[in-house]
């Protein structure tokens, strides 16, 4: 739940206190020769959890990007890069990742970058930390100590994205009992522990020996916590920190003061129609209705007065350039509300019915609920608001009790992982669980085709999952980073595109 929970929440909603800012501005400090710039410090609205390696945040997660390495890197759509590993191959059936890990490596203990290493790591994310089901089953081999084969009990679609997740580190700290003490790891920067303070600040200083320290320019790497936007605002302006997350709300004031901004694109505003098989909803069971939910909706009136003119109008929900987005596809549900009555009496229900539409703090429900209301009853769709709140919001809204949702949720470079999780019928997202054939059908394809025909497949559940109007897409909202002009980020190269990972920073 995590990666599609940290999607979909905004920067408004993060809350906190200036902790750790002092009145001294180090943020961009000038070059210090030529091993590089002097120091970058970055504002985070929220505290990390410890140094355990399997629980450490994918959003704003620059401190486990800072002192550990992965086996390979994921860009921006999910596709592997070097990092320990300078090759690698995936057997046909999916099943198996071999990597060769790069000589010469060592963690900041001192000790070998190993194989040894890689199937301690791999087999403890598989009993530890939030991914366990990802990694069920797995068998690692190691015939020596520069290569390792990982292999699934199963064909693993998504295996890229989970060979790039685990954080690498020694099997003796993995023994230890103190795992989430201290970080061992091989990664560009190592942490000062007397720079370090829970909750306010953590320091690392760049590791020269690591394998890609060229493309980490700053010698010194000070991450803040500043949980308050406002706060973090004026942190920015002030110099006190190069860059920090903000709202469309700041966006104006951020730009006016000379700061640079970066668009992030990961997030498209939908209702999610899971009941196409009308089981708790019958209307829900026609396509002409959820098709008619779809042309109700003014796109471009949203953009402009919704989101300040921020994104763009979408009727799709893959992000643009992954696998599954269909280039050129022009609108199949133009805004069109005679239309969509005219689609409401063909199936037989143009005196309407009512839904349940869950709303959660901090999910910009003020600005779109009365919209949806509006339109929606427009085909006497009667929507009823039911708050969620507490610890147990998130598994209400996943339950099934409501098989339409609004939210913005987000996009994945890497569509697999949408695909996964928002409409097979095992999905978590998939609030319903309603099976389908021609999914089930073309997710066999995906599982035993290659490349190409991986990528066919995906357009073609697109298509159909357009076709038969099991989502109302809307808008592909802008996120914002904004950062001190000194400071280069010129690419994005998070497939979730909430932040910059530090390797961005130039």
């Amino acid at each position: 739940m995590r990666r599609s929970t940290r999607a979909v929440v905004p920067v408004a909603a993060l809350g906190i206190l200036l902790a750790g800012c002092t009145g001294e501005s180090t943020a961009g400090s000038g070059n210090t020769g030529p091993g590089g710039k002097g120091t970058l410090t970055l504002g985070m609205s929220a505290d990390i959890q410890g140094w355990d390696p399997s629980n450490q945040p994918g959003y704003q997660g620059w401190a486990g990007e800072a002192v550990w390495d992965t086996l390979v890197q994921c860009d921006e759509f999910g596709k592997p890069q070097p990092d320990i590993a300078d090759k690698w191959s995936i057997s046909k059936d999916s099943r198996s990742f071999t990597a060769h890990i790069r000589s010469d490596q060592t963690f900041s203990d001192g000790s070998p970058v190993d194989s040894a290493a890689v199937a301690a790591t791999f087999k403890y994310v598989a009993s530890h930390g939030g991914a366990q089901g990802d990694y069920k089953g797995i068998k690692v081999e190691t015939p020596d100590a520069q290569n390792v084969t990982i292999t699934w009990p199963d064909p693993q679609p998504l295996i890229v994205l989970r060979v790039c997740a685990p954080k690498i580190t020694t099997k003796a700290l993995l023994d230890s009992g103190k795992v989430n003490d201290t970080p061992v790891g091989s990664g560009p920067y190592t942490l000062d522990k007397a720079g370090a303070t829970r909750g306010s600040v953590y320091t690392f200083t760049r590791n020269d020996k690591n394998w890609n320290a060229a493309n980490y320019p700053y010698k010194k790497l000070v991450l803040k916590v500043i949980e308050s936007e406002t706060a973090a605002v004026s942190a920015l302006k002030t110099g006190q920190i190069d860059g920090t997350l903000i709202s469309a709300q700041n966006y104006n004031e951020v730009k006016a003061s000379g700061q640079k901004i970066v668009s992030l694109k990961g997030v498209t505003t939908r209702l999610l129609l899971t009941d196409y098989q009308g089981k708790k909803v019958p209307a829900l069971g026609s396509v002409d209705v959820r098709r008619a939910i779809n042309m109700v909706f003014d796109k471009q009136a949203m953009v402009k007065n919704l989101y300040q003119g921020h994104g763009e109008p979408s009727s799709q929900i893959f992000r643009p350039g992954s696998s599954a987005y269909i280039d050129g596809m022009a609108d199949p549900y133009p805004y069109d509300v005679e239309a969509a009555k005219a689609l409401m009496k063909k199936a037989g229900h143009q005196d309407g019915f009512t839904i349940e539409l869950p709303t959660m703090a901090g999910q910009n429900f003020e600005r779109l609920m009365p919209y949806v209301k509006q339109q929606l009853g427009l085909l006497n769709i009667k929507v009823k608001q039911v708050a969620l709140s507490g610890a147990n919001a998130i598994g209400d809204l996943l339950s099934g009790k409501y098989p339409v949702v609004l939210w913005q949720l987000g996009n994945l470079g890497e569509s697999l992982a949408d695909i996964n999780t928002v409409v097979l019928s095992t999905g978590y997202w998939n609030l319903s669980h309603e099976k389908d054939a021609t999914v089930d059908r073309l997710w066999k394809r995906i599982l035993t085709g290659d490349e190409s025909q991986r990528k066919t497949a995906q357009q073609e559940i697109n298509k159909y999952i357009v076709d038969q109007a099991w989502f109302a897409p809307m808008v592909n909202p802008e996120g914002f980073y904004a950062h001190n002009p000194k400071v280069t980020v010129d690419h994005v190269s998070d497939f979730e595109a909430l932040t910059p990972k530090l390797r961005d920073f130039k």
